[in-house]
């Protein structure tokens, strides 16, 4: 085996042990790969470990040896999958791995925007308090979550932990997805878009992003919902029409934004976003915590091991 890892530094940037993965044969880790640079890289590997370089059916037609591809994350959108089973070339991506982790920073945003608590930290350390005449005070809205309504888009493994949490901080629950046949679990009701953008005090985006949803969450959307209802993306950035959202929250059509993933990644600095009032980004870091990622290392391994098989898992093409 011949096996390369494009763009291993995310994965690992110096915390993990590759021991698990280098073991398993001649393995080369690169911590980034330019497009320029992905056919010389790979031009003798039999197997492939990619997070976000693309491999177009032009690129595979090059890699003659290529018989296995590993998408180090949930989507594989990158790949042209397509043209990768015609080449006879297996894809395999890795599922639940940041469940967790990514429902856990969707209500780190949400309670950052509803209780400021970086805000008034930085307060206290600049000795606004030192200087308050009374033994409290408070620099924004303080919102508390039992009660309202939390509206999911998507209800997949990470929809469903955010709505447990959700249920656990006493909040009602909307979920509007794509499949609805059976009956939704105790607590939840199903409901279309549009009533969910209207009815949620906090609406999270938790589906993958398709032709027919890219950029859904726009102006029409945005003006449903409540002046005082927040929305959270942690799933894909190009759900949300940017411009629109930057839009509706400088004109105050919602209170807030809380946002893991932008459109492109990296951004540009003139990101619309980035000067929208009330508008909190992270740099897609939801998935990366060290639990998350041992356990996306392990599930690597785990995938080509069972390619070495011949039972190969988690096969997406």
């Amino acid at each position: 085996m011949n096996l390369v890892f494009a763009d291993a530094y995310t994965l690992n940037p110096g915390d993990l042990d590759w021991t698990p993965l280098t073991s398993l044969g001649s393995v080369t880790l690169h911590d980034r790969t330019a497009p320029d640079q992905l056919i010389e890289r790979l031009k003798d590997a039999d197997m492939v470990l990619v997070n976000k370089v693309k491999m177009n059916r032009q690129t595979l037609e090059l890699l003659p040896n290529l018989r296995y591809i590993g998408v180090t994350a949930t989507g594989y959108d990158i790949i042209d999958w397509k043209a990768a089973r015609q080449l006879g070339i297996v894809v395999t991506n890795v599922k639940g791995y940041s469940t967790e982790s990514v429902a856990q920073l969707t209500f780190a945003l949400l309670l950052e925007l509803t209780h400021r608590a970086g805000l008034h930290a930085d307060s206290v350390r600049a000795g606004d308090w030192a200087r308050n005449p009374d033994f409290c005070y408070w620099k924004s809205p303080l919102v508390e979550l039992a009660g309202k309504t939390l509206g999911l888009v998507g209800f997949g493994d990470i929809g469903k932990r955010v709505a447990d949490i959700g249920r656990a901080f006493g909040m009602n629950i909307l979920v509007n997805r794509r499949h609805t046949d059976e009956q939704p679990p105790e607590g939840i009701r199903y409901v279309d878009q549009a009533t969910l953008f209207a009815e949620s005090d906090v609406v999270s985006l938790h589906c993958p992003a398709t032709d027919e949803n890219r950029g859904f969450v726009n102006t029409s959307l945005l003006r449903q919902m409540k002046p005082t209802a927040f929305l959270l993306n942690t799933s894909r950035g190009v759900l949300i029409n940017e411009a629109d959202l930057a839009e509706a929250l400088n004109n105050g059509q919602l209170a807030g934004a809380g946002l893991d993933v932008l459109g492109t990644e990296p951004p540009a600095a003139d990101n619309p976003l980035f000067s929208a009032r009330n508008c909190l980004i992270t740099p897609h870091l939801a998935w990366a915590s060290l639990e998350a990622r041992q356990r996306l290392l392990y599930e690597i391994v785990e995938n080509i091991r069972a390619f070495f098989s011949g039972q190969p898992r988690n096969v997406v093409n």
